[in-house]
């Protein structure tokens, strides 16, 4: 194996273990539910998922499942709630 592959193979592993490292601006993702597969995504600012919760509450289990396991890989804006930003602007 060239050395310089063997470097970046290393360097990968470093990264791997800083998480912190990286911060996602968008992703699509899909959830297998008991019921139905659920589509979800993240862009300019913003969750969309296809789950009918989603529809009225602008949040779902689905996406907080998604804060809860990508955590400081996030924006801040990503891990706040909707519902915390209605109640905060009363």
């Amino acid at each position: 194996m060239r050395s310089s592959l063997i470097g970046k193979i290393e360097k990968a592993k470093r990264y791997a273990q800083e998480p912190d490292r990286v911060t996602l601006s968008g992703l699509t993702a899909v959830f297998r539910g008991k019921n139905d597969d659920h589509e979800l995504s993240y862009a300019d600012g913003k969750w969309h998922c296809t789950c009918s919760f989603f529809s009225q509450w602008q949040i779902c289990s689905h996406t907080m499942a998604l804060q809860q396991i990508l955590g400081n890989m996030l924006p801040q804006e990503a891990l706040a709630s909707p519902l915390e930003a209605q109640f905060s602007e009363r």
